[in-house]
């Protein structure tokens, strides 16, 4: 099996304070807030390659990093900016990874029909003629997985990458008890 890329990070943290939103956004450059569109604040970074999400309440929202350090790195930047502009934060923000997106290759080509018949109508989705991937919520596991017929895995809803790898193993071990991939490893 191809080894286990995270493609894309999504933690949560708060800066436990009120934030005054309209104010943040005269003062981060570059950041959107239109409250009647969105009810957050949202500022893209460079480095790290991040976006952030705050909102009033003081919660802080990061995607887009390709690892847990990007999240982390990208929050306290914002908080630091924050207290820069003398707006107060928290000192050390507590970061939680909500999910995380990562992609993999099993090396092998799948009968997505077969595989919807093999894995078990009750923890698939297929419908090959709104989504060419095949939806699976792996058995004692918050994961799910998105297999494609090349052989790629997208997975998702884990909170950390040996969780997605467990995943993936396991699912893999149910393919070939089917006789859907060979066991050339």
């Amino acid at each position: 099996m191809g080894i286990i890329k995270i493609e894309n990070v999504v933690a949560t943290s708060s800066m436990e304070a009120k934030l005054d939103l309209k104010a943040i956004s005269r003062v981060l450059e570059g950041s959107e807030y239109d409250p009647e569109i969105f009810p957050g604040l949202v500022y893209r970074m460079s480095s790290p390659k991040t976006s952030i999400l705050l909102f009033g309440s003081g919660k802080v929202v990061c995607t887009g990093g390709k690892t847990i350090d990007d999240a982390k790195a990208g929050i306290n930047r914002v908080k630091e900016q924050l207290n820069d502009h003398g707006i107060d934060t928290i000192e050390e923000p507590e970061v939680t990874v909500q999910n995380l997106v990562a992609t993999c290759d099993i090396g092998a080509v799948l009968d997505l029909n077969m595989t919807a018949i093999s894995l078990g109508l009750e923890r698939v989705e297929y419908e090959p003629e709104q989504f060419p991937g095949l939806v699976y919520r792996v058995k004692d596991s918050c994961a799910v997985l998105l297999l494609f017929c090349s052989g790629k895995i997208v997975c998702t809803g884990g909170r950390n990458v040996e969780e997605l790898e467990k995943a993936v193993e396991t699912t893999k071990k149910e393919l070939r008890m089917a006789g859907l991939i060979r066991t050339s490893e």
